[in-house]
């Protein structure tokens, strides 16, 4: 009986120590002007790099379904 409630203890804190990881890492608000410049460069540098990966997918495919259509697109 005691094992069981060891055993028990123990998946249930491996478990707890594993779904820690599936989260994202908090993320500060930048505080100063040059991380929000780096910041708001980043954020462009990654829809630049979106917007050019879509206009190499093919327009019917599920992939372009998914990662390119914005709100408000025709479906």
């Amino acid at each position: 009986m005691r094992m069981a409630l060891i055993a028990m203890a123990l998946i249930a804190m491996a478990g707890a120590a594993t779904s820690a990881c599936t989260f994202p890492a908090y993320e500060p608000q930048p505080t100063t002007v040059h991380q929000w410049e780096r910041r708001q460069e980043d954020i462009q540098r990654r829809e630049a790099e979106r917007v050019r990966l879509c206009q190499m997918m093919n327009k019917d495919s599920d992939r372009y379904k998914r990662d390119c259509r914005r709100p408000g697109d025709p479906n």
